[in-house]
């Protein structure tokens, strides 16, 4: 197995997606809720993953929350966090009672724990004109 990262396709927005990475642009955090069941759903789908309505709309999120759980990567992460380390993948709970799978970047990434304060970032991808939302530990 090699060291380095394997490479990952670059997120290829589509017209149900677009207000996501319009957002992420803008360095805003939307997450998507069904209009038919309530769900809120993170991240971009074209249908609700409960009850497959494609009845969608996005809310502002404050982009604050917490760990559930998380990985500590030793490797290198794929593009766009080539040599940004430290590289965890965690779980996270947002306030706005939405849970994703997103990566903590940032000098104390590291250190992070469950039930630790997290708050969105963002990271453009070079190259290109996507801005992807990242966590990093509060305080």
């Amino acid at each position: 197995m090699s060291d380095q990262p394997m490479s990952r396709p670059v997120p290829k927005p589509t017209a149900w997606s677009q207000p996501y990475w319009d957002a992420a642009r803008e360095e805003r955090l939307v997450i998507q809720h069904c209009n038919q069941c309530a769900t809120k759903i993170m991240n971009p789908k074209q249908y609700c993953p409960s009850c497959l309505s494609d009845d969608l709309g996005w809310s502002e999120s404050d982009g604050q929350g917490t760990v559930y759980s998380f990985s500590i990567q030793k490797r290198s992460p794929a593009s766009p966090f080539v040599g940004k380390g430290p590289y965890v993948v965690a779980v996270i709970r947002l306030n706005s009672g939405v849970q994703l799978l997103s990566n903590i970047v940032g000098e104390r990434a590291f250190d992070v724990q469950c039930g630790d304060a997290v708050r969105v970032a963002f990271e453009p991808i070079p190259g290109t004109d996507i801005t992807l939302p990242v966590f990093t530990l509060v305080g």
